[in-house]
């Protein structure tokens, strides 16, 4: 099926995040100053990046299979049958966690109710002492079937208490959770937390109330970067994000209604709580919803596979195949025709036979059998031969010569005649060339038995060419050479010519005293010491103190204590650790993200103060900082802010001394609480409703479409702790002041005058406690204590307006820096390459191993190529 959709975009539209609520056609989405990319629903798929230079808007239906510049969309792929038959899901694909842990056998503080329908179980979740966590085996089924997934839905049919704030379910390891759906009912969001690909822990926020007390179906899908929050059937938010890491450890904690035992209670009644494998799993829970769309997981995944075939094409070009080395090596090596290079081979310069096992050669001396010759023959040596072979025999002066042999005569006279032995009689060879002139007395000459001219004494016979090969050298005699084999090597023949090692460690032919280890080396021996021990000469060792040395892997908070042979590490009091490594222990832990440095020394996060970093530094009342006049200074945990003043907002620059602040034109906007009997006028920074002359103004206000009164006082219906005012048409709210000295005080508005002690908090630590009210900063998250529940949120960060920024050891907040290199964040575009060593194009994003090497990674990072970063490969 084809079908073609028209997307209406608007002109500006921001191309990193989707926009909230409904999409503006049938399921299109849009993207603004992208390439012109064309995506074939063919196969296999094809992109093709536009011209240099030229930037073209793009529609994508949710980033869809082929796009034009024009706005329209093409798709061809079969509808979600594949997973869906008649709404039912593929059981493979489906994690009912209900039926996983087996819910309502045994868990205090569950039980089984009534839900929103009748085809399902239900259960209400209540009180703090409960422990809701899947068997192991449960937890690493889930794991298997979520690991390494790009796609997934979670699915849940909810009635919160009203303002609760807790866990609908969480997948952590230690204190990383891959994958958590919180619902916070203290601020009115939905949170998802996971980690991303970078291995940091992100937390996306969507603004939305589920705890009030109402039935709702609340499912999350996530398709590689692009996520969608439906809510009773509903899209609320459709947003690009930083993707998932799905690389989930086996021995991940998998809870439901908390995220352990201590923190993040949910209260309320569950329904079909599930995960989906699969992409658009929201459709099992709402049918009638679009499903034609294709997902951000199908481009992420095309763009995976250039990548893949971008590595496989420099990988091609620039290598020289394995075979074509090994072939020209055992040609090098053997001078000999290969019968199988995989199998095996001999090598006939050589007395060993070699064969290829578990890609490694392995190679031993040849066997070779008793020559058995027949009459007229006798055995011999043969020039590139390792055994003796038959040659034909002649008899010459009642000795015999084998084939090859030459010998001189010399008669009466003094002349010489050369014979050679050929075809088992002798032959005269006569000399084409006379005999060199000797350059020594004649005294000094010797008459050779094999050639007619005589040579000086202490003539070099082995610069002629010598048989000597392996491990043998050659060594002139009086009249000729022979072989001899080298120091700490055995003849494997009788002529020496080839040797092979002698394993003195083996045969006991070695001096390695005591401590000490012998090991053989090709033609000799070492002695290694033992562990703990350092070396007296080449062949013994005595005791090594490494404490006293320094040669110790104790930590510098450390003590160390030699023993025999080695040496132990204990950490020095007020550190804690193996020895190997020490940390410092501070009383009661360091706050707000402390570092305890030295016992009882907590190094503070920037912004924090005091013994324990517990004092957040007010930089607005400290003088730090200096707002600009239409901007007031807003302390936050950590650091500050200059936010706009009451009718001002932010022209878009957002400069950090609040000089971007600009008047916002009440009586244009229809931000004005004015009466119909008064006329609006602008001023800077509000508004004044001012009485027609002549006319008799009542100065009443218009709030939330209703007229209240001038004088007139209430309470806010969606906020009971803001009082408002109405004084000469315009509305005055302000927050209830607290009188905690009034036994009568809201609580609730109030939360810091409830001397409850079950109101009370326990740290993520376990060692203090906080009051309602209390607010403090654990883990880059700002966690308020309200009526004895904790309730934690990212902690708000300034904005940073930059390409690359970094998130400095220590701290919780991004920072701009302008080396990529050292950026952990990147506005990745694939608009823009890099050119790799091998002038390959590289997505910005994209990661390749060096070619030629196994240890260092490359990483295109925005059109810079990463300086390369090695790590290591098991």
């Amino acid at each position: 099926m084809t079908k073609r959709i028209k997307c209406g975009c608007k002109k500006k539209e921001n191309h990193k995040t989707f926009s909230s609520v409904a999409s503006r056609g049938p399921c299109c989405s849009c993207i603004s100053r992208s390439p012109s990319l064309l995506i074939s629903s063919g196969h296999p798929p094809v992109a093709v990046l536009g011209s240099r230079g030229r930037t073209a808007r793009l529609a994508l239906c949710v980033l869809a299979s082929t796009c034009t510049a024009d706005g329209s969309a093409y798709w061809t792929r079969p509808r979600l049958s594949t997973w869906l038959v008649g709404f039912g899901v593929d059981p493979a694909l489906r994690i009912s966690v209900f039926d996983e842990l087996t819910l309502g056998e045994g868990f205090d503080g569950v039980t089984q109710v009534q839900g929103f329908h009748g085809e399902s179980r239900a259960f209400h979740f209540q009180g703090t002492s409960r422990e809701v966590k899947a068997p192991a085996e449960v937890s690493k089924r889930t794991v298997q079937k979520l690991k390494g997934k790009n796609e997934f839905t979670v699915l849940a049919t909810l009635k919160q208490d009203h303002l609760n704030s807790g866990v609908i379910l969480s997948i952590h390891h230690s204190e990383h959770r891959f994958l958590e759906l919180e619902s916070s009912g203290q601020r009115s969001e939905v949170r998802l937390h996971y980690r991303t690909r970078s291995h940091q822990d992100h937390t996306e926020v969507f603004p939305y109330s589920l705890a009030d007390d109402q039935w709702h179906k609340v499912s999350i899908a996530v398709s590689a970067s692009h996520v969608i929050l439906h809510v009773d059937c509903n899209r609320i938010y459709e947003r690009v994000v930083e993707a998932p890491y799905m690389d989930i450890p086996e021995d991940t904690s998998f809870w439901l209604g908390q995220r352990n035992a201590a923190h993040g209670f949910f209260k309320g009644v569950m329904q079909d709580v599930e995960i989906l494998v699969m992409p658009q799993g929201y459709i099992s829970q709402c049918p009638d919803l679009n499903r034609t769309c294709p997902t951000c997981n199908d481009f992420h995944g095309l763009v995976q596979k250039i990548m893949e075939l971008q590595d496989i094409l420099a990988k091609t070009s620039s290598k020289v195949t394995f075979p074509e080395i090994f072939r020209l090596t055992v040609h090098s090596l053997c001078e000999h025709t290969v019968w199988d290079w995989l199998l095996q081979w001999s090598c006939l310069n050589d007395v060993t036979f070699c064969s290829h096992q578990n890609g490694t050669v392995q190679c031993d001396a040849v066997s070779c059998p008793p020559p058995q010759c027949p009459a007229g023959t006798a055995p011999a040596y043969v020039k590139g031969a390792c055994c003796k072979e038959c040659l034909s025999v002649c008899l010459f002066g009642g000795r015999e010569l084998v084939e090859g042999d030459q010998r001189a005569v010399r008669d009466s006279s003094g002349r010489c005649l050369l014979f050679e032995c050929r075809d088992r009689s002798m032959h005269r060879v006569v000399q084409s060339e006379p005999c060199p002139e000797l350059n020594c007395p004649e005294s000094e000459q010797v008459a050779l038995n094999s050639r007619c001219c005589k040579v000086c004494r202490g003539h070099d016979f082995c610069s002629e060419g010598h048989g000597c090969v392996e491990h043998s050298d050659c060594v002139n005699l009086e009249a000729g050479d022979c072989c001899v084999c080298k120091d700490g090597f055995r003849p494997l023949r009788d002529d020496n010519a080839y040797c092979e090692d002698i394993d003195e460690c083996a045969e006991g032919k070695h001096y390695c005293r005591e401590n000490t280890m012998c090991v053989n080396t090709p033609g000799s021996f070492m002695c290694i010491c033992h562990t703990g021990y350092i070396r007296i000469d080449d062949y013994s060792c005595t005791e090594h103190d490494e404490c006293l040395s320094g040669l110790h892997n104790c930590d510098e908070n450390a003590l160390c204590f030699n023993m025999v042979g080695g040496h132990s590490c204990s950490c020095k009091p007020g550190y804690t650790g193996n020895g190997t490594v020490c940390k410092a222990m501070c009383d009661g832990l360091c706050q707000n993200g402390g570092t305890c440095v030295s016992p009882n020394n907590c190094a503070c996060q920037q912004g924090f103060t005091g013994e324990r970093c517990e004092t957040d530094i007010d930089e607005c009342v400290d003088g730090f900082v200096e707002c600009d006049s239409k901007s007031t200074c807003v302390n936050l945990p950590g650091w500050y802010h200059c936010e706009c003043r009451d009718g001002y907002h932010d022209n878009g620059l957002f400069s950090a001394n609040g000089e971007s602040c600009v008047d916002i034109n009440e009586c244009k906007t229809g931000r004005n609480t004015c009466a119909n009997d008064t006329v609006c006028f602008n001023l800077e920074g509000g508004y004044d409703c001012r009485c027609p002359h002549g006319h008799n103004c009542t100065g009443d206000c218009i709030h939330d479409n209703k007229v209240k009164h001038s004088g007139q006082i209430w309470v806010l219906d969606s906020d009971r702790c803001s009082v408002c005012s109405c004084q000469a048409g315009q509305v005055m709210c302000r927050r209830m002041v607290c009188d905690c000295d009034n036994p009568n005080a809201d609580l609730f508005c109030c939360p810091e005058c409830d001397p409850r002690l079950s109101s009370q908090c326990l740290h993520q630590n376990g060692l203090l406690t906080f009051g309602s009210g209390d607010t403090w900063v654990e883990n880059c998250q700002q966690c308020q204590c309200l009526q004895g529940q904790v309730d934690c949120w990212p902690l708000p960060c300034p904005p940073v307006d930059c390409e690359f920024t970094v998130v400095p050891e220590g701290e919780c907040c991004p920072r701009c820096v302008t080396d990529p290199c050292q950026a952990d964040t990147i506005r990745n575009d694939i608009t823009k390459t890099c050119t790799d060593e091998h002038n390959i194009s590289r997505f910005s994003g994209s990661s390749w191993i060096k070619h030629g090497t196994e240890c260092t990674l490359c990483q295109c990072k925005v059109g810079y190529w990463q300086q390369p970063q090695h790590h290591n490969r098991k």
